[in-house]
């Protein structure tokens, strides 16, 4: 195990002979062991725990508690890592819409919720559904951040790469499709 594997171990352990299974800070313990997994690549260790934390926080915070959008967007995006896709989605629209009625549609988290939204998205080919989150999102880091600001510079990174793809995806269809089977050429032609 490694060092923070360890201390999230011992952090959660002690937790639990305590008494606090049910604790908001178990869930976090929960939830920052699981990221440890996450990134080693253990996703199926990190489910139950995401699992487990987002119901703690649900049943101790409330279902509409940021800390419970958190949760929900932490599993959203292990799940986007393995490419489940269906079920990361409506995890993601439900953290954003807990952040956007808690916390305000300018806020940072919120922010941050659509670009997870738009990134989703983004991965799927689904690049006009992406790009109005996506652009909500940086305005909202410029806004409340400035555009120096490195996060703000993180998601117009995200938003350039996702014009490059938009563009690209366009450049492609344009040249997949006959000029001569445009919509407009077969009204002409059935004109005739």
């Amino acid at each position: 195990m490694k060092s923070s594997e360890v201390v999230s171990s011992r952090s959660f352990h002690f937790a639990l002979r305590l008494g606090l299974t049910d604790h908001p800070d178990t869930a976090m313990s929960l939830n920052n062991l699981a990221m440890l997994y996450q990134i080693q690549g253990k996703y199926l260790e990190a489910e139950p725990l995401l699992r487990r934390a987002l119901e703690i926080y649900e049943q101790q915070l409330g279902a509409d508690h940021p800390d419970t959008a958190m949760s929900l967007n932490n599993l959203a995006m292990l799940y986007q890592t393995q490419g489940k896709y269906l079920e990361a989605e409506p995890l993601l629209r439900r953290a954003l819409e807990i952040y956007e009625q808690q916390l305000g549609a300018d806020h940072t988290d919120t922010a941050r919720s659509l670009n997870n939204l738009a990134m989703l998205y983004q991965t799927q080919g689904k690049y006009l559904e992406a790009e109005p989150l996506l652009r909500r999102a940086l305005e909202i880091y410029e806004q409340v951040l400035g555009a120096n600001h490195p996060d703000t510079q993180v998601i117009r990174g995200n938003y350039v790469a996702l014009q490059h793809a938009l563009e690209a995806n366009r450049s492609a269809q344009s040249r997949s499709f006959p000029r001569w089977l445009s919509p407009l050429s077969l009204l002409l032609r059935r004109g005739k």
